[in-house]
């Protein structure tokens, strides 16, 4: 179901303990209720995958999808 309203791209984050994903996804500013963007159903889908895979360390699965970044320790 797509909602209603101008769509916007923006990028978002999601890190692991090793990795920091990168991802521009869809977000819909609602001509209901402008005062937030939200996310569709399929984008909310892609996100709980991208945390999947980068949990599993899927490193060419999110490289498809996105940026990938590893973390490093500090000194």
């Amino acid at each position: 179901m797509k909602i209603p309203g101008e769509r916007i791209i923006r990028t978002r984050f999601i890190q692991t303990d090793k990795y920091v994903f990168a991802v521009d996804v869809q977000m819909v500013i609602p001509a209901d209720d402008p005062s937030e963007p939200c996310y569709e159903p399929e984008t909310v889908r892609l996100l709980r995958d991208i945390h999947e895979h980068a949990e599993r360390g899927d490193l060419a699965w999110l490289a498809r999808h996105g940026k990938v970044y590893a973390a490093v320790e500090s000194a």
